[in-house]
């Protein structure tokens, strides 16, 4: 099978040239363009997160040799998400060879981070059905790079700490609001608001609820103190 241009130059972003391309051209294909002579890449996404934790467990645990598990599943967490998986597919420029369907390509389907993670993940299934585990694993910590050595140290998402922060004290739970939301549906940024009863607050804005979340969380977090 002969690949088109932009996906032979793929090939060489990714450092892997596929002895069986059709892999590399399933990977790339969403479900909206997907047909029965035209296999999507759902069932590679399956797989490729499996591969892809298999390979994050393992390099989370040579980082740290003495981490216990309460200390090693958060920084996996993080190395897995598909926010990390969507800024790998990023930094290789996997959306420019995605196929979509005509309503995916005018809504940014090409920038969403759900797309593009789930591209990423079935790209590192394709790898290694194509030429195994071992090759699969190098594609996968080289891209990753210096993410992995990077991770924070206790890496739990800010959400989670600031809760069990405001618990510790006999407070309710914070509560999270949207102040605003911007932008066009392919490419939203939204404005959200951390607040604690006290009436303490912090606010984050990102590209998703869940990561603006995040980011007032871990504002407020660097407002409150242990008094």
């Amino acid at each position: 099978m002969k690949l088109s241009r932009e996906l032979d130059a793929f090939q060489a972003r990714i450092g892997h040239r596929f002895a069986r391309p059709e892999l590399l051209v399933r990977a790339m294909t969403h479900s909206s363009i997907g047909s029965l002579t035209r296999p999507d890449n759902q069932r590679l996404e399956f797989l490729g997160d499996r591969v892809l934790g298999l390979v994050m467990a393992e390099a989370v645990m040579g980082e740290d040799r003495t981490a216990e598990e309460g200390q090693l599943a958060p920084r996996f967490n993080t190395l897995v998400r598909k926010e990390a998986c969507a800024d790998v597919a990023r930094q290789i420029d996997l959306g420019a060879v995605l196929k979509l369907g005509k309503s995916e390509q005018v809504t940014g389907g090409r920038r969403k981070t759900a797309l593009l993670g789930d591209g990423m993940e079935a790209l590192i299934a394709a790898i290694y059905l194509d030429a195994g585990l071992d090759v699969a694993r190098e594609v996968v910590l080289r891209l990753w790079g210096e993410r992995i050595a990077q991770v924070e140290h206790d890496a739990r998402d800010a959400k989670t700490t600031l809760q069990e922060w405001a618990q510790a004290r006999g407070m309710t739970p914070p509560r999270y609001e949207v102040l605003n939301r911007a932008g066009p549906d392919h490419a939203p940024v939204f404005r959200i608001a951390a607040r604690l009863a006290d009436g303490r607050f912090g606010e984050g804005e990102a590209a998703s609820k869940r990561a603006a979340e995040q980011a007032a969380a871990k504002a407020l977090l660097s407002e409150v103190d242990d008094g």
